[in-house]
């Protein structure tokens, strides 16, 4: 692999946590993107304090060699009509085409239990036949509207919802159509779900389409299976750190990429408490530890 097959980002999320606004809430956004820039990335996701017009953005963005690669939406195709998850769909995807992205990252929140105090384990939702039914079909025709600006709609599956572990993935995957869904692949998740992450990534390499690099503190995932924690209370306990900090080797996850022909976003993420885990002393390692393993 090289610099030009593979860009390298960073989500804003060790900075300022979308789904716990009190983690990281008094950091600006500005101090947020300016750390990126110092610490070696070339790309951000987009974090809930960034601008939303799209102007404003790019000109922030720009003064620091950054761009946007993606951004998560939440779709409710199991418990919404789909028009009306479209119609936020569309809004969403213009608003990424106008800041430079080509890449759009869903998840389906319908049942999720991701920002419920539940635990994380014994509360995961499962979906019934119907629903299925409706998320894989809903899921190929916003695939379809993302072609229409030349996107590439992809599926973050997620601790906590109906798509996590890897007989989920494989379910998603055969019953969606290669390039109208591809997949996010989330070391972090899986790992974390107590899935063979190698394995899924092999299986599904070449429908991979955008990355993001997250490492696991394994003593902490066990005290939230004992201890029945739910995700955000994983979160705040240091489940996730970034690579080089947890107990992924990332070397083979590399190769694999490689074997697959990955070119794209390689995105760090690691949803952290800022006040317990400097954000630019994180990305800088992290940053560190893919030149060293990765030579990117």
């Amino acid at each position: 692999m090289s610099k030009k097959e593979i860009k390298l980002a960073i989500a804003p999320i060790g900075w300022t946590n979308d789904d716990l606004p009190e983690l990281g809430g008094q950091i600006p956004f500005e101090q947020c993107v300016s750390e990126m820039a110092l610490a070696g990335y070339a790309g951000s996701e987009v974090g809930n304090k960034y601008p939303r017009n799209p102007k404003i953005l790019n000109q922030a963005l720009g003064l620091r060699g950054l761009t946007i690669c993606n951004a998560w939406f939440s779709s409710f195709l199991t418990t919404k009509p789909y028009k009306e998850v479209e119609k936020d769909f569309l809004k969403h995807r213009d608003f990424l085409f106008a800041v430079g992205a080509r890449v759009i990252g869903a998840a389906e929140q319908g049942h999720s239990i991701q920002g419920l105090d539940l635990p994380i384990f014994a509360g995961k939702p499962s979906f019934t036949d119907d629903e299925w039914k409706r998320l894989c079909e809903g899921l190929n025709r916003l695939g379809e509207r993302a072609k229409e600006k030349g996107m590439t709609l992809t599926y973050h599956h997620h601790m906590g919802t109906g798509v996590q572990t890897a007989e989920e993935i494989d379910r998603l995957m055969e019953s969606t159509q290669t390039g109208l869904l591809d997949l996010l692949y989330d070391t972090g998740h899986l790992v974390f779900s107590g899935e063979d992450h190698l394995a899924v990534l092999k299986k599904w390499g070449k429908r991979v389409r955008h990355v993001h690099l997250k490492d696991v503190r394994p003593a902490v995932v066990r005290k939230v299976k004992k201890d029945k924690m739910s995700f955000l209370a994983a979160v705040k306990a240091g489940a996730f750190t970034v690579p080089g900090d947890g107990s992924i080797d990332f070397v083979p996850v590399f190769a694999a990429l490689k074997a697959a022909g990955y070119e794209g976003w390689w995105v760090v993420e690691a949803e952290q408490d800022p006040a317990k885990a400097n954000p630019l002393e994180y990305a800088m390692m992290a940053r560190k530890y893919i030149r060293e393993k990765a030579g990117i």
